[in-house]
């Protein structure tokens, strides 16, 4: 057992400030243990969210010392003896209070995604894939919704009018998972230039850096529906297309 140094940010809109507490640590523990320690034994009102501690609701996300994680996968024993480990809300998304934020902006884009709209069954009323299509987008379910990758996305963080038009890293993969779907009809490549903003993603890959289920979120799913605006959107491939397209009309 060792005792550390938490400081850990208290306040609310109004402001606030790191407090330091010094508490023990046992072997094992994580930083979620710690902070509960602390409102057990030092700060009872200390605001906390948090439900599965098992890594899969998202639900404590925090910057500890500066990187965003979740408190219950971070390891005590990452830091070193004596170091002063920094506990604060993750910035990008207003205070409510201590530890936790209002992360309301990531449900509002969640109900502007066109949802899935599933072609017609076969004439025996069955639906047939092939297995590649749907390990396309396996990763892409894993997402557990901590909003890590939304947290460190510098046109969320720093850029509030473009909030507006700018859905974020966690809706473009939703957006491309439903995309790579082998059943879907839905055309969505309006909404993600227009309404969900993927132009603006200048692809630094600092979301797939966060992410804590290893989501290829840049490279598996911005990507392609980037290259894809690009086919739909570029002047050039659309006089290339329309002249394409009065060269075979006559035949």
């Amino acid at each position: 057992m060792a005792t550390v140094t938490m400081s850990v940010f208290r306040g609310d809109a109004r402001g606030g400030a790191f407090k330091d507490y010094r508490v023990e640590s046992e072997e094992g523990m994580v930083v979620l243990d710690v902070i509960h320690r602390i409102q057990a034994t030092q700060a009872q009102d200390l605001a906390c969210r948090w439900n599965c501690k098992a890594g899969k609701c998202g639900s404590c996300s925090a910057e500890v010392n500066g990187k965003p994680r979740l408190m219950c996968m971070t390891r005590m024993d990452l830091f070193e003896p004596g170091e002063t480990i920094t506990v604060a809300p993750i910035r990008t998304f207003p205070l409510i209070r201590d530890l936790v934020t209002d992360v309301s902006f990531n449900y509002e884009k969640a109900k502007q995604v066109p949802p899935l709209r599933l072609r017609p069954p076969e004439s025996d009323g069955t639906y047939r894939m092939m297995q590649e299509d749907i390990d396309r987008i396996q990763e892409f379910h894993k997402c557990i919704e901590c909003f890590l990758c939304q947290d460190v996305c510098h046109v969320i963080r720093d850029h509030e009018e473009k909030k507006r038009i700018f859905a974020g890293p966690r809706f473009f993969i939703k957006i491309a998972s439903l995309d790579m779907h082998p059943l879907d009809t839905q055309d969505r490549a309006e909404f993600a230039q227009r309404h969900a903003g993927v132009g603006l993603c200048n692809i630094t890959k600092c979301c797939t850096e966060v992410c804590p289920e290893h989501i290829h979120i840049t490279d598996n799913g911005i990507i392609p529906l980037k290259e894809r605006m690009a086919d739909e959107f570029d002047p050039i491939v659309w006089l290339l297309r329309k002249f394409r397209g009065q060269r075979k009309a006559p035949a």
